[in-house]
């Protein structure tokens, strides 16, 4: 079974059992979380769309790891000004485990 999700501002291809990286989510390592923004669901050859959301669908997932990315170098620079700026950035994430998809 596949499912289509969005979180974070991303949408995102599951099955039962991946493991995917998503914007920090506000639970506890080994807490379970519910995404209820569903687009698709996809049972055997015949997929369910939502128009946007598909109504009475959900994604559990159990949270694996809250970390953060590897910094990311932000540089800008105008030429003959004199002006550069760098900055780093590390981005927030949580890991987590697709474990149930209903519909």
């Amino acid at each position: 079974m596949l499912a289509i999700i969005k979180t974070g501002g991303k949408q995102y291809l599951v099955q039962e059992g991946d493991t995917i990286q998503v914007e920090k989510l506000p639970v506890e390592v080994g807490g379970l979380y519910t995404f209820n923004e569903v687009l698709m669901v996809q049972k055997d050859a015949d997929p369910m769309l939502g128009y946007p959301l598909l109504q009475g669908a959900s994604v559990e997932a159990k949270v694996v790891e809250q970390g953060r990315d590897d910094k990311k170098i932000v540089f800008r620079y105008h030429n003959k000004t004199r002006y550069r700026k760098k900055k780093g950035h590390k981005q927030h994430f949580s890991e987590v485990q697709i474990t149930k998809i209903t519909v």
